[in-house]
């Protein structure tokens, strides 16, 4: 099914001129584009590949000559990738699950499943769950005893929600995401040689055998609302209090957040990001692909750390990091400078050596 110019224009809250019947089917880059596409052209350098495809519409900058560009329609946006979550959540079908409960799902007689729920197969729901209204479960999920996940929930195929999880509304899971398991937590009988080395920063007065006893994991996970965690990404349960994450942050593919962690509200915890236990990390804090954290440390509001970035101490509010171990981006980066600088420093250097040798030998 398709959408008229002005269906999308509505849905963005922009302008649109010319034949705002026009209608398309999908969005595509403008030398790519069919004429049942409208065209993604959002600055004059991606304009440039119109010629090459066929789009009789287009999403523009403000200001743009679309009349000249050749093209029937066109809608005019002033923040461009905001315009993208809003066409493409226009286009998104979402995955295709069933209404109803699917016949091989197998779901504890005791569990609530909210109004309008949509449950695939293989689906396995445990005692005491409670799920809010519509909510969208697709196959091969499993949802253990006692959790509780709020409306509008989207948990996407072989996900994983462990037991007495507490989830808030509007939660999306993406496939193979493994909410609750235990916490990386063990104690050896006598001082381990790790404990040895974190008291004398690499000392070690002996080496010796050492048994690792498992603590386990009493604790469980909250989310709140607006949580969303990408594929394959863990989050672990706390060994006594829960392992937390705020309202409205968002978790990338491949990303570990370990036991009695307690992340904020509205963060971006990108690709490959790991944050070791009992870590603090405050509201509105971006961790690029990479970064590690840490344990038992605190990163404050708005801290912004580059890909690759290993924090090892507290980060203040407000810092931008870069580098292993962290510093701030711009010592990093006059450090990378000084680094390139030092081939031709030494050649330097070199030249003086000699020069002040010959002129030692003249004297």
């Amino acid at each position: 099914m398709g959408l008229t110019i002005a269906d999308i224009a509505a849905a963005l809250g922009a302008p649109a001129v010319g034949n705002i019947d026009l209608t398309v089917t999908s969005a595509a880059e403008p030398a790519q584009a069919e004429p049942g596409q409208i065209a993604l052209a959002m600055s004059p350098k991606y304009a440039e590949g119109l010629p090459q495809g066929q789009a009789r519409a287009a999403l523009l900058w403000e200001g743009a000559d679309w009349q000249a560009l050749g093209l029937e329609a066109a809608i005019f946006v002033a923040r461009p990738r905001m315009a993208m979550a809003g066409l493409s959540a226009v286009f998104d079908p979402g995955p295709e699950i069933a209404p109803g409960i699917h016949p091989m799902a197998l779901i504890d007689p005791s569990a609530e499943i909210g109004a309008g729920a949509a449950i695939g197969p293989f689906v396995v729901i445990g005692r005491g769950v409670k799920i809010g209204a519509r909510a969208r479960i697709a196959s091969h999920v499993s949802i253990a005893e006692g959790a509780r996940i709020g409306d509008d929930a989207l948990i996407l195929q072989g996900a994983r929600i462990c037991a007495r999880v507490e989830i808030g509304h509007r939660f999306i899971c993406h496939p193979n995401a493994v909410i609750g398991g235990d916490g990386f937590s063990f104690v050896t009988p006598e001082k381990s040689g790790v404990e040895e080395i974190r008291e004398t920063v690499g000392k070690r007065d002996e080496i010796r055998q050492q048994n690792w006893v498992r603590i386990h994991s009493l604790g469980t996970v909250s989310l709140g609302d607006d949580v969303e965690v990408g594929c394959n990404s863990t989050i672990d349960r706390g060994t006594v209090r829960a392992t937390s994450v705020g309202a409205g942050t968002k978790i990338d593919n491949l990303v570990t957040v370990g036991h009695n962690v307690q992340v904020g509200r509205d963060c971006l915890l990108c690709g490959q990001v790991g944050i070791a236990g009992s870590t603090r990390i405050g509201d509105r804090v971006v961790l690029g692909g990479k970064v590690g954290v840490s344990d038992n440390i605190f990163v404050g509001d708005d801290v912004i750390a580059g890909g690759g970035t290993q924090i090892f101490t507290n980060a203040p509010a407000g810092r931008v990091l870069l580098g292993s171990p962290a510093v701030k981006m711009e010592t990093h980066v006059e450090a990378q400078k000084n680094i390139r600088r030092l081939g031709r420093l030494y050649t330097q250097v070199a030249e003086l050596r000699e020069t002040v040798t010959k002129l030692s030998e003249k004297g």
